[in-house]
């Protein structure tokens, strides 16, 4: 009864919640303006809807939907002619998401965690099951799910002990939530263990899907060509959030002004691409010069307006990653990546990525979204730990100037990338088993 009754109250307020998640929509449009498009979708209007055998994956943002790539690879491998219905929650996601879509397949804004528009969502599309990914679990959408017997499923499943406590401050609304997932494909045994607390049925550990990603052989191979045109060895500040840029600023002029002699060139890359001006306004106030990757063209990095890299400085020119979908590109240009998200108290991000492009990595403290990969990491030699970003830019500079100790952490890096594969086959074979048992 408390359940039933918190739930119906949830569901009153997401829906009266609804006119400001237009307002928000309408306002975030006029910076990334894919927000104002399809605005009835989310709200279970749609103008394409169609009644198929759909396999529905939810990928919400830019990192869930590259992870979903790899499990489609495996799932249209494993079932031919399967129809593909994604949905996404933001602008970069959708983008990515588009990537995936073959003949037949249907990509629909996220509906909106109310009991009308999920309503409208089911009855539209009639999926045979749902594919949730990460930590995307809301509760109308569990029930609502039920109530329209669609099996729904979260993979590549992720718990960090923070989100749990979260989920705990509202078990009448959680604990039917994650109860009611048909299975979970849990990453590690601590976020299995974590999902189980929460009263999900944790199906089995099937490691990250992540581990299974082949970066892009082009992007490789021209950041390698690219590297090795550098007079001096690169860093790159990997996917940036807010305040870590203005620390790394701090660090590293001090750290200049102590050894001015050392040569280093520096990558930034913002995780937000909205957020890429207002980086490069923050690097020109600190005196740095700024050359964006969409000014480089085939040539490479620009380091400044002189005929000669020679001539200019490395330490007077920041290298401004402001392109989606490069970050194998950006890895292997990079001699060592710091961490972004890792220096604020963010969680971190996976750091896969930058392993399978043989990319070792320096961690800032807060790792707590990635904690077992992060401590397999940095046990493997893949990873270092620093407690603040002025000796992660010591580290990165020490280990970028020995080339020998370099070669050693970035063989670290591609070796523990290697030996972490396999999640995705595990995965399809769960959920073709989840289709067999609803056929039965």
């Amino acid at each position: 009864m408390i359940s039933n009754l918190s739930l119906w109250l949830y569901g009153v307020f997401m829906r009266l919640a609804q006119p400001l998640l237009r307002r928000k929509l309408h306002k975030r449009a006029q910076a990334e303006p894919l927000y104002g498009q399809f605005i009835e979708e989310r709200f279970g209007h749609y103008t394409q809807s169609a009644r198929q055998d759909w396999i529905w994956i939810h990928a919400v943002s830019l990192g869930e939907a590259r992870t979903a790539a790899i499990l489609l690879e495996g799932l249209r491998r494993a079932m031919p002619g399967m129809k593909l219905l994604l949905t996404n929650g933001t602008a970069t996601g959708r983008e990515e998401g588009r990537k995936l879509l073959q003949d037949g397949d249907l990509q629909v804004w996220q509906p909106w965690d109310s009991p009308e528009v999920l309503d409208r969502f089911f009855l539209a599309f009639k999926p045979k099951m749902g594919l949730l990914l990460e930590t995307e679990v809301w509760p109308l959408l569990v029930q609502r799910a039920q109530v329209h017997g669609v099996p729904i499923m979260l993979v590549n499943a992720r718990m960090s002990e923070k989100s749990m406590q979260q989920a705990q401050r509202w078990p009448a609304l959680m604990r039917p939530a994650y109860a009611g997932l048909s299975a979970v494909c849990a990453q590690t045994q601590d976020d299995a263990s974590r999902l189980k607390t929460l009263g999900a049925k944790v199906q089995g550990i099937f490691g990250n899907l992540k581990f299974d990603a082949k970066p892009d052989a082009v992007q490789l191979a021209l950041g390698q060509s690219w590297r090795h045109q550098l007079t001096a060895p690169l860093v790159m500040l990997a996917s940036s959030r807010e305040g870590e840029e203005s620390s790394w600023l701090e660090a590293w002029q001090t750290f200049i002004a102590q050894q001015p002699d050392v040569r280093v060139n520096w990558l930034i890359v913002p995780r937000h691409p909205q957020r890429v001006n207002e980086v490069e306004s923050l690097l020109q106030s600190g005196g740095l010069r700024v050359s964006r990757r969409s000014t480089w063209g085939q040539e490479g990095p620009s380091l400044g307006s002189d005929s000669s890299a020679e001539t200019t400085h490395p330490t007077t020119v920041v290298l401004l990653g402001d392109s989606l979908g490069e970050m194998a590109l950006y890895y292997s240009l990079a001699d060592v990546a710091l961490l972004g998200g890792s220096f604020e108290k963010l969680g971190g991000q996976n750091l896969i990525e930058a392993a399978a492009c043989a990319c070792p990595i320096v961690m800032g403290p807060h790792t707590f979204n990635f904690s077992e990969a992060s401590e397999a990491a940095q046990t493997s030699g893949a990873a270092q730990r620093a407690p603040n970003m002025a000796e992660a830019v010591r580290l990165a500079v020490e280990t970028v100037l020995n080339k020998q100790v370099q070669q050693k952490r970035a063989h670290q890096a591609a070796q523990f990338a290697q030996q972490h594969g396999g999640a995705t086959e595990r995965t399809v074979l769960a959920v073709q088993e989840l289709l067999n048992s609803i056929r039965d």
